[in-house]
């Protein structure tokens, strides 16, 4: 009687099987960051720098089509679902890598938090370090980009019109708003890619709930900050010092409202089985 509780259970939700690979990517997290710190660094670096090498490709593309533009052969429409799909790549290079993204995190910590097999102090140190870690990844991409000819006026241009409206456009709680859908997004597709086995079927369904989110323009903290640091290194003009701080907090929180909360929360809580909640 009690397995076939379990299994009408795990037909409705997704069951034991999920907690466990959630707790068991927490637990793996936390004892890397407790007793590889330099190396849980460098994985969180790398997602910095992935997030950067793609923003840069994204600027690229869309200053591709700048001349398309202004002679009325292409929709803008048609270059932002582009840029959106291209944008995708980052998540499947950061998941496919085992690197280490915020926003992510946010979903797998707060469903430890909900079955307390982690602290929240812990959770916030986690959380800190993997956004400096993610910075620095940024700040290393972009001082080695800033020695090249890579990004030029065209794609310069680009990055301004994306660090004005960033900053200069929308109030706190637009942030927060539009902060709330980017993580939803992502770690809804996180969820539904963890009970997929096919490699293609995992990467099109993280693909798409990105693009989602870059087509609508909402707001990704990792990836505002990189595209600040990246207008710190090329010195723009357009990019001041509170507004960005004010963005990067209305995201920080909104992000972890959309995918902390009203993913991870909302699916440990559906998920929590009290037969099975002893095991974990």
């Amino acid at each position: 009687m009690n397995s076939e509780k379990y299994i009408r259970w795990d037909n409705v939700f997704y069951g034991r099987k999920w907690v466990k690979e959630v707790v068991k990517t927490i637990q793996t997290k936390d004892v890397l960051q407790a007793t590889y710190f330099k190396r849980y660094l460098l994985r969180a670096m790398m997602a910095g720098f992935i997030i950067s090498i793609i923003a840069v490709f994204v600027l690229a593309i869309k200053a591709g089509f700048v001349q398309e533009v202004h002679t009325g052969e292409i929709n803008t429409g048609i270059i932002n679902i582009v840029g959106s799909v291209a944008f995708s790549f980052a998540l499947v290079l950061i998941l496919f890598t085992n690197s280490e993204l915020l926003t992510s995190n946010f979903m797998y910590f707060t469903v430890g938090l909900y079955y307390k097999v982690i602290s929240p102090w812990r959770a916030f140190q986690i959380f800190m370090l993997c956004f400096i870690g993610n910075m620095l990844g940024a700040l290393a991409f972009f001082i080695i980009l800033r020695f090249s000819d890579v990004v030029t006026p065209e794609m310069m241009k680009q990055l301004e019109v994306l660090l004005h409206h960033k900053t200069m456009t929308a109030d706190f709680t637009q942030i927060l708003a539009k902060a709330i859908f980017a993580n939803f997004f992502i770690n809804i597709s996180l969820v539904i890619a963890m009970q997929i086995e096919d490699i293609l079927a995992k990467m099109f369904v993280m693909m798409f709930g990105v693009a989602i989110f870059a087509f609508m323009g909402y707001e990704h903290v990792v990836y505002n900050a990189c595209l600040f640091i990246g207008g710190a290194i090329y010195q723009s003009d357009v990019l001041h010092f509170w507004p960005a701080v004010i963005n990067i907090i209305a995201a920080f929180i909104g992000n972890y409202i959309g995918g902390g909360l009203i993913i991870g929360l909302f699916y440990a809580y559906l998920n929590d089985h009290k037969q099975f909640k002893n095991e974990l």
